[in-house]
């Protein structure tokens, strides 16, 4: 059976910059250059489950323009229904990111088009898409009454809420209290426990704390991979071993998508969390957000490597 995944989420404009370091304030640096590629973390997410198989529908906002025009033709290019994109007058959203030496990524993300989603939209948009069952997977990029309203109808509807709260932001409680998972890294684990967060044992520690405020959790490493945490049971994920380190934008995001399409397919937690620790993994081996996710072919062939 296909993975029926739906995505309420942003849309943006990459500005990707590969930098030779953040300037101090006042200072001015040249860059070695710059690519256009499209992204936003709800966007990414849906790639990442449909080029991995999930049949998804996108759920978002985009402007008048170029930029938003480039956008759905990527969409649609991967096979994702866009019928419920609306097109707004709003410019699309966009995204400024350096990517440093070493292949991290440091993001300015500017809204647009993203926070005319409103809430009444999506938990309308969500009833009509549930049908199908599913997931669904909602991140931070949207006003927060949008994504409560999108949680509290999927929950309604009997589907599985995924809640990425990237960028961290305060969420009601009764709308965490329906994530299953919540999904954060250990930046933002740290923020909603207020304490910081040193190494594996802590960050099973505050999973299993953060467990008390949703309905299961799942803390991402980076590099370390990822942990998981239930009522009843935790475990970390280490990640297989690559190369090199490419680039790191939009592997949360590739992790996200993974974890997605197995819970869609009914996997345990912990099975999805592996599934996604690969593909996040796979992810920081080519550049760009989009364009390194994996089809599962690719997947399989690299695990195998």
């Amino acid at each position: 059976m296909t993975s029926n995944v739906i995505v309420v989420g942003s849309a943006n404009q990459d500005y990707v910059i590969d930098s030779t370091g953040l300037p101090e304030p006042g200072e001015t640096r040249l860059a070695n250059g710059m690519k256009k590629l499209t992204g936003g973390k709800g966007a990414n997410q849906a790639v990442a489950a449909a080029r991995l198989g999930a049949a998804v529908h996108f759920v978002g906002a985009i402007g008048d323009d170029d930029d938003g025009r480039r956008m759905i033709t990527a969409l649609r290019d991967e096979g994702i229904d866009t019928e419920a994109v609306e097109v707004t007058d709003e410019p699309t959203g966009l995204a400024l990111v350096n990517v440093l030496p070493g292949g991290e990524n440091a993001i300015t993300v500017v809204p647009g088009a993203n926070f005319t989603v409103t809430a009444d939209r999506a938990a309308e948009e969500v009833r009509r898409l549930a049908a199908s069952g599913g997931v669904l997977v909602v991140q931070a990029e949207i006003p927060v009454n949008t994504i409560g309203a999108a949680v509290a109808a999927a929950d309604e509807a009997g589907l599985r809420p995924v809640i990425n709260l990237a960028p961290y932001t305060q969420l009601p409680d009764e709308v965490l209290a329906l994530a299953d998972p919540l999904v954060v890294n250990e930046v933002e684990a740290a923020d909603m426990i207020g304490r910081i967060i040193r190494d594996i044992p802590e960050v099973l520690e505050a999973a299993a704390e953060l467990v008390g405020r949703a309905r299961s959790v799942v803390i991402t490493l980076g590099g370390a991979g990822a942990c998981w945490a239930t009522a009843d049971d935790s475990g970390h994920v280490a990640p297989p071993p690559v190369d090199e380190v490419v680039d790191t934008t939009g592997a949360g995001d590739a992790f996200v998508g993974g974890l997605a399409r197995q819970l869609a397919e009914s996997a345990d937690l912990a099975a999805a969390v592996r599934y996604g620790v690969a593909v996040g993994t796979f992810a920081v081996t080519r550049a760009g957000a989009q364009p390194s996710y994996p089809t599962p072919e690719e997947l399989e062939g690299a695990l195998s490597a």
